[in-house]
C-alpha cells in the first residue's frame, strides 16, 4: 500500500473508533440524562399519555386529568377551585413545565418514581395501564375557603394556617391568585394567558405565603416579649417595666413614637402587648442587645429557608445593627422582613408551649392501588422558649384578643390569642400600610391551629387599615373553620 492510501486508511479508521466512542458514550454514559432531558419531545409525550395522579385534600381529589383528543400530549391536567389551590399545586402545563407540588412530585404523579418500579412491573406482566400515584396533603378545605375567600376583595395578601402540635399546614392562600387550568395545555392562546401572568404587575403567580417577605410590624413584638422572657429581662408579665415616655433611642436625639395617646409609661408586659408600645418592646429590644434578640429570632425560624415541601423564602432579621437599628427591629421595622409562614410558625411555637414543629403539606405519598409509598411524621424544630415562658406569653396574647387590638378574631367559647400589626410600607411610610395578625385558638382538647394573616390593600382608605380591623377578621374565620371541621 501505497503512502497516501495508507494515511486515507489510517484517517478513516479513527474516524470510525471516533464514531464508536461517541456512539458509546451516548448510549451508556449520556443515555439516562438524555432519555429525561426536558427538551427530549418523547419525555414530554410519555409525561401525558396517561392520566396523572391527584393531589388530596381531606381525602378527596383537588385535581384530575382530561383528555385532549388529536394531540400526540394525550392527557392535560385539571383543577377543582384552581385559584383557590393554586398557592398549593402550582401548575402542571404541557408547554410552561411545572411547580409547586405538581414539579416536586412530578414523579409520584406521573408513576415514573423509582419508587413505584415494583409497581409498573407488575402492571406490565397484568397488562394494566400505567397511572400515576397520588400526593396526599395536611391540608385543611374549610380553612384553605375561609382564608381564600376573607382576601378576596382585598387586594393583594396572604394567609398561613397550621396545626401547632404537629408543624402540619392547614391553609396556604395567596390573592390575586390564577387558574392554573387555563394554560395547562399546549395551544399558542394558552400560552399567551401564561405570558399574561408573568407581566402582571399585581404578580398572580407570586405565593405570597412563602414567597413574600413583608415588614411584620407589631407582630414581631411577641417575639420580643419571648426575648425578654427567656433573657430574664423581666421575670413577670404584670410587674411594671423600665419604660419611659417619651423614650429616645440610644445614640440619637430621635424619640420612638406610639401611636395615638396610649399608657406606655413604665407598662407591664401585658398592657405594652394589648396596647401595642413601640416605646417598651423597642426598649426591650435595646436592653438586650442584638446579639439576644437575634438568638431568639434564629430560634423561631428567621434567617433560614423553610422547604414545605416548596421552598419559602428565608425571613430576615438583621444580624449588624447599632442600638437604634436593634430597637427599630425589635418592633418589626427597619429590615426586619418575614413571611406569612414564618409569623405563624411564630404564634404556633407560642400555642404549643414553646415547641415549634418543623411546618410541612404533603403527609403521605401513595402509589394508584393506595399503597403508602411514604409517610412524613412530625419533627420537632426548636424550642424558642421554655413552657413556662410560653404559658406567660399565651396569657399577654389572650388578653390582646379578650380587651385589646384583636377583639375582632374573638371566638364564642373558644380561647384565642393574638397579635395585631400594622406595617410601615414605602419610603417614609408613603404608601398604605400592611395589616397584619397573627393568633391561634384553643378548646378543651388543646390549640389546633395557629394562624398569620398579611393584607395589602391598596384600595382601601389610610385610616381604615389595621391588623385588628382588616387581618383579624380573616384570622377568626379560618381558625373557627379548622374548629368546625373537628367537631
Amino acid at each position: 500500500m501505497n503512502k497516501p492510501l495508507r494515511r486515507i486508511a489510517i484517517f478513516c479508521g479513527l474516524l470510525i473508533l471516533a464514531l464508536l466512542a461517541r456512539d458509546n458514550w451516548l448510549q451508556y454514559v449520556q443515555a439516562d440524562s438524555l432519555a429525561k432531558h426536558e427538551k427530549n419531545r418523547r419525555v414530554t409525550i410519555e409525561r401525558y399519555s396517561q392520566p396523572r395522579g391527584d393531589i388530596i385534600v381531606d381525602g378527596k381529589p383537588i385535581t384530575g386529568s382530561k383528555a385532549t383528543p388529536g394531540n400526540d400530549l394525550k392527557y392535560k391536567r385539571t383543577w377543582k377551585d384552581g385559584p383557590m389551590w393554586a398557592p398549593v399545586t402550582g401548575y402542571s402545563s404541557q408547554r410552561m413545565g411545572a411547580t409547586q407540588l405538581e414539579s416536586i412530585d412530578d414523579g409520584i404523579l406521573t408513576g415514573n418514581d423509582d419508587r413505584l418500579f415494583f409497581r409498573r412491573t407488575l402492571d406490565m406482566l397484568t397488562g394494566e395501564k400505567k397511572e400515576g400515584g397520588n400526593v396526599v396533603t395536611t391540608l385543611n378545605s374549610a380553612a384553605q375557603k375561609a382564608a381564600y375567600e376573607g382576601l378576596k376583595g382585598r387586594g393583594k395578601g396572604a394567609v398561613a394556617a397550621l396545626d401547632p402540635s404537629t408543624g402540619a399546614i392547614l391553609a396556604l392562600a395567596s390573592t390575586p391568585s390564577y387558574d392554573p387550568g387555563d394554560f395547562a395545555g399546549n395551544t399558542n392562546a394558552e400560552a399567551e394567558k401564561y405570558l399574561s401572568l408573568e407581566k402582571d404587575k399585581d404578580k398572580p403567580m407570586v405565593n405570597r405565603a412563602l414567597r413574600e417577605t413583608y415588614p411584620p410590624g407589631s407582630t414581631f413584638k411577641v417575639v420580643t416579649a419571648a426575648a425578654a422572657l427567656e433573657h430574664g429581662l423581666y421575670d413577670g408579665i404584670d410587674s411594671k417595666t423600665d419604660s419611659p415616655l417619651p423614650w429616645t433611642m440610644p445614640n440619637t436625639t430621635q424619640p420612638l413614637k406610639n401611636e395615638g395617646n396610649i399608657p406606655c409609661k413604665n407598662a407591664t408586659l401585658r398592657e405594652a402587648l394589648r396596647v401595642s408600645c413601640n416605646t417598651v418592646f423597642g426598649k426591650i429590644g435595646s436592653d438586650l442587645g442584638k446579639d439576644k434578640m437575634l438568638e431568639t429570632a434564629k430560634k423561631f425560624g428567621f434567617n433560614e429557608q423553610q422547604f414545605v415541601p416548596v421552598r419559602s423564602n428565608a425571613s430576615n432579621f438583621p444580624e449588624d445593627m447599632d442600638k437604634p437599628q436593634t430597637a427599630l427591629s425589635s418592633i418589626g421595622q427597619f429590615e426586619t422582613a418575614a413571611t406569612p409562614l414564618q409569623m405563624a410558625m411564630v404564634a404556633s411555637a407560642v400555642a404549643n408551649d414553646g415547641t415549634l414543629m418543623e411546618p410541612y403539606m404533603v403527609s403521605e405519598l401513595q402509589a394508584r392501588n393506595l399503597d403508602t409509598i411514604e409517610k412524613h411524621s412530625p419533627k420537632e424544630m426548636s424550642e424558642p422558649l421554655s413552657k413556662e415562658n410560653a404559658q406567660k406569653l399565651q396569657e399577654m396574647m389572650e388578653t390582646v384578643v379578650e380587651k385589646g387590638t384583636g377583639t375582632m378574631a374573638k371566638i364564642p367559647n373558644v380561647t384565642v390569642g393574638g397579635k395585631t400589626g400594622t406595617a410601615q410600607h414605602g419610603v417614609a411610610n408613603s404608601k398604605n400600610p400592611y395589616a397584619w395578625f397573627i393568633s391561634y385558638a384553643k378548646t378543651d382538647s388543646g390549640s389546633p391551629v395557629a394562624v398569620a394573616v398579611v393584607v395589602e390593600d391598596s384600595d382601601a382608605s389610610r385610616q381604615d387599615i389595621s391588623g385588628g380591623g382588616l387581618a383579624a377578621p380573616i384570622a377568626k374565620d379560618v381558625m373557627k373553620a379548622v374548629i368546625d371541621s373537628k367537631k
